[in-house]
């Protein structure tokens, strides 16, 4: 296999602040503590981190999305920078990461932290969590598209796309409600996760319906934190005091017509071709993945993750979800083992990394996942979101 670039960058140290429906802190308060802990985490001092990055940016709006820009945080902790980077229009959050892993590669840095801040619980006080549109705001871009037809949030943009994966794969709702019941579930075991006590079948058909097919539980939770990450050239991160954990393979294509307003497969968005190009840089396959940290802005993108990885066929996801037992913790395929975003909270998709380092260092409590004939997880998969925010990558530990 081709040493690709990105199997001599590791991640050597994971922090995440105080996750909460209204914090007693600042955003930027909440991020230090995140990225001083991960720095920490690491082995590692302030002085030894050399480049930042974080997707996408501080955006300056109201609504907590993205409160903490690059040059606010490098000022508060005084970091000398050799290298840093943000921009919304990359491969999914993870894009981040993935500028990280080349500006590492290409020598830039040496040791880069990379961060994912969102505010949205306390700013919904005065805005609302996931907007596409607010009140009064000026109508512009692929949003000329939506606002005809009242689609002034994420949760109903995501509608239109889950109600046509519905029409042909029939899923039923009783198979969806498997990805809530799971997730809830697990965060039962989380100490940090946002909601912690388990829902039923019952309680899921019972909750209101955001937008058909989506229901209350489908929909992740808006939250105040913040989630670091160290990524470090592997030379280093093998002196480091967690277990050397490289990233074997990376997924961030665009190879077909991938405007949110334009897909050309609303039912599966960008993550075949995602998927594709990750199991193309790797030997590894779908049968070596102990634990998979699967997004789940909507449980709608967890149920196409598993068909456009090679979990199960095309529109077999109900299958192979139905009753829970495959992905429950001790299942065949654990998924989202922290809660996800659906229960633990809406970190977008940085939760997911945090919580697959935990899982392959053996620190993830009542919660860890023990995979048959092996000493702990070795492998773990990665996604983001769907549209043309798919992103994936693979984590493996020696």
């Amino acid at each position: 296999m081709t040493a690709y670039p990105e199997k001599q960058t590791a991640i050597t140290g994971i922090g995440q602040s105080k996750i909460s429906r209204g914090a007693d802190k600042s955003a930027l308060g909440l991020t230090i503590d995140a990225t001083l802990q991960a720095i920490e985490n690491a082995g590692l001092k302030r002085s030894d981190i050399d480049g930042m990055a974080c997707w996408p940016g501080g955006t300056g709006e109201a609504n907590g999305f993205a409160p903490v820009s690059i040059p606010v945080l490098q000022d508060a902790l005084r970091l000398k920078l050799n290298w840093y980077s943000n921009a919304s229009e990359t491969s999914g959050q993870y894009g981040a990461l993935f500028n990280a892993v080349g500006a590492i590669a290409a020598g830039l840095a040496r040791h880069v932290i990379v961060y994912r801040t969102m505010y949205e619980a306390t700013a919904r006080k005065t805005s609302f969590a996931n907007a596409l549109n607010t009140p009064g705001e000026r109508v512009y871009g692929i949003f000329n598209w939506y606002a005809p037809y009242h689609v002034y949030a994420a949760s109903l943009q995501q509608a239109l796309f889950f109600n046509q994966y519905v029409h042909k794969s029939g899923i039923k709702p009783e198979q969806v409600a498997q990805i809530a019941i799971n997730g809830r579930k697990n965060a039962a075991l989380n100490p940090a996760a946002v909601y912690r006590t388990p829902i039923t079948l019952d309680d899921y058909l019972a909750a209101p319906i955001i937008a058909t097919p989506l229901r209350l539980f489908d929909c992740d939770v808006p939250i105040d934190g913040s989630t670091a990450i160290i990524l470090s050239h592997r030379d280093p991160a093998k002196d480091g005091p967690n277990p050397l954990t490289w990233i074997e393979a990376v997924g961030s294509s665009m190879r077909y017509r991938n405007n949110w307003v334009q897909l050309d497969a609303l039912s599966t968005q960008a993550q075949p071709e995602v998927a594709k190009m990750m199991w193309n840089r790797t030997d590894l396959t779908v049968d070596d993945i102990d634990v998979a940290e699967l997004y789940d802005g909507f449980s709608y993108h967890t149920i196409n993750w598993l068909e456009n990885l090679g979990v199960c066929g095309l529109y077999e996801a109900k299958d192979f979800i139905e009753g829970g037992q495959r992905i429950a913790l001790d299942g065949d395929f654990p998924i989202n083992t922290n809660g996800g975003a659906l229960s633990a909270g809406r970190m977008h998709a940085y939760g997911q990394v945090h919580e697959a380092c935990l899982q392959l260092w053996g620190q993830a409590g009542e919660r860890q996942v023990k995979p048959k004939g092996k000493d702990g997880p070795k492998v773990a998969v990665m996604t983001t979101a769907g549209g043309p925010l798919a992103g994936s990558f693979l984590l493996a530990r020696e």
